[in-house]
């Protein structure tokens, strides 16, 4: 029997030498994406516990040798800007426009993709149109409703109008399309209905979306800051991104205050991005994009 014979290597030939070249080059370009990314993060550290003469200096410093820590407790003792109250405002409204958004647009996604109706490609549709309409075209229609109801200044204001959202629905209508079928059918066999599936089968078994879902909505209701700037006219009712406007006007501009501000702000989706990062991932990838 004749041996296969052997093929010469290459002059300098190394095995894996091109992959591992390509995963350095990999690693270096994450690295400096990594770096350019944090470079904010940094600045507002470095600048909530520096003096104002120090952030404007010509000479560049990374941490000031002597950190201002009092810039945060003077934040919260500042009477013309109710920063607790600020935060309090926000968490409030980020936390139920999260579940409000939870709540509808699971349920209108689940129906467009499960309910048998003739009518739901049209409702999809029509709701896909909304993500095409500029903010700035429904903006002064939703005040005047929202000034008419009496909710200026109030939680009902800030929440309602931003409680469905276009783009949540079609995300959830996507993802229950990929849904395994026979867990329904089996729960319809057992005498459940559609809405009892729904909350019995297909939302205790949709964790990771849905925490998808949550965060995107809670960062987005966090950051706003227009739509809280013209509803919260009374201190008292302002979010904190709102409160942060304060410290820079025409007037008076405090950089240390707004920097030590915008670290007390950050705070809580930092938190909320480091524990629930890996359900964004995987739950937007879930969603299929498929019709």
């Amino acid at each position: 029997m004749a041996s296969t014979p052997l093929r010469a290597k290459p002059v300098g030939y190394r095995p894996g030498i091109g992959s591992k070249g390509a995963n350095l080059a990999v690693l270096v370009v994450l690295a400096v994406l990594a770096v350019l990314f944090l470079i904010p993060f940094y600045l507002i550290l470095r600048n909530a516990f520096a003096t104002d003469q120090e952030i404007t200096a010509p000479g560049w410093m990374w941490f000031s040798s002597d950190p201002a820590w009092d810039n945060l407790s003077r934040l919260f003792d500042d009477p013309s800007v109710p920063m607790a109250r600020s935060l309090l405002n926000s968490a409030i409204v980020a936390v139920l426009t999260t579940a409000g958004t939870l709540f509808l647009c699971t349920t209108a996604g689940y129906g467009l993709a499960r309910i048998p109706w003739r009518h739901a490609n049209k409702v999809f549709y029509t709701v896909l149109a909304t993500l095409m309409i500029p903010g700035a075209i429904t903006f002064v229609p939703s005040f005047v409703m929202v000034s008419s109801l009496g909710w200026l200044s109030d939680y009902r204001g800030l929440i309602i109008p931003g409680l469905f959202s276009g783009f949540a629905a079609f995300l959830c209508r996507q993802y229950f399309l990929g849904f395994p079928r026979e867990l329904e059918e089996a729960a319809r066999v057992d005498g459940l209905s559609h809405w009892g599936a729904f909350w019995r089968i297909v939302i205790p078994n949709s964790g990771s979306f849905l925490a998808a879902i949550a965060v995107i909505t809670f960062v987005g209701a966090w950051n706003a800051f227009l739509w809280p700037l013209v509803i919260g006219r009374s201190p008292d009712s302002w979010t904190v991104q709102v409160a942060l406007s304060t410290f820079l006007t025409a007037q008076t501009v405090s950089l240390s205050q707004l920097f030590a501000a915008a670290l007390v702000a950050i705070l809580p989706l930092v938190f909320v991005f480091l524990f629930l990062q890996r359900f964004l991932v995987q739950g937007v990838a879930q969603t299929g994009l498929k019709g």
